[in-house]
């Protein structure tokens, strides 16, 4: 083996693009909006922000770029010493320590403990640790996604969780009309292939829902609607980002010659 061969490449480190628009919130639950030609919408109402921004991230002292926001206090009493260091200065120990030997103190909020906390990669320009982001981020925003957890239904069969049929109804089917059937394979490979449709866990899992209309913006309450529905129960916390989906718009089809009947 050559001594090009034996040598290790790094694989190159990627960029840092700029960071979507975000924001965190609630889910209120659903209603309807007329719009000004009295079409019905179905809406969303999700409460976002106001969200202190608790940490910024950069690629010099962490190697990636983000921010950190959170979304509702908590009282301090629930939360732990640790939580609270990460949104105010505490004195300790440690922290006496790392200022005499000059180490630089990280920026603190200055804020409540927050109940919902996340991570938003990207660089972002201009925003500072302790800044409070509002719903007037969205101003211009056609299009957003939205994340949450789904509700979790349980255990449950093949037909509620994957849609299958079933079995017949009839002819030889007896106390079986819902089971998924046969997973078996033949002697090669003799074995069910990972990722088999199976009865299991249906929800509870992490959902997105991409390029959603953004219908209305309410600055005053703190609330976004966005057309159709969201993952979650009422009051479950949802993430939401401006889309990075590029919806393309058909033109007109191109004419195709048709072959007359005998035509070569």
């Amino acid at each position: 083996m050559t001594a090009s061969t034996s040598t290790f490449r790094r694989r190159p480190v990627a960029k840092d693009k700029a960071g979507r628009k975000g924001l965190l919130g609630r889910k209120v639950g659903m209603t309807q909006i007329f719009d000004a030609d009295g079409s019905v919408v179905p809406v969303t109402v999700i409460e976002a922000g106001p969200c202190p921004v608790v940490c910024v991230r950069s690629s010099d002292r962490d190697g990636y770029s983000a921010v950190q926001i959170g979304f509702l206090d908590k009282p301090r009493r629930l939360a732990s010493k640790s939580v609270r260091g990460q949104v105010a200065k505490l004195d300790s120990r440690r922290g006496k320590r790392r200022a005499e030997g000059g180490v630089v103190a990280v920026a603190k909020a200055d804020c409540e403990p927050q109940r919902f906390v996340r991570e938003l990669r990207g660089i972002y320009e201009g925003v500072e640790v302790g800044q409070v982001l509002t719903v007037d981020l969205f101003e211009g925003v056609s299009f957003v996604d939205v994340t949450g957890t789904s509700k979790g239904r349980g255990t449950a069969g093949v037909m509620k969780r994957h849609g299958f049929k079933g079995q017949r109804a009839s002819h030889g089917v007896k106390k079986v009309h819902r089971h998924q059937g046969g997973t078996g394979m033949n002697t090669s490979p003799g074995r069910v292939f990972k990722g088999k449709r199976m009865a299991g866990r249906f929800g509870n899992e992490q959902s997105t829902m991409r390029n959603v209309k953004l219908v209305r913006v309410d600055k005053e309450n703190n609330l976004l609607l966005v057309r159709g529905a969201v993952p979650g129960p009422i009051g479950a916390y949802v993430t939401v980002m401006q889309t990075n989906k590029l919806r393309k718009v058909g033109g007109p089809a191109a004419p195709t010659g048709k072959k007359k009947a005998g035509g070569k």
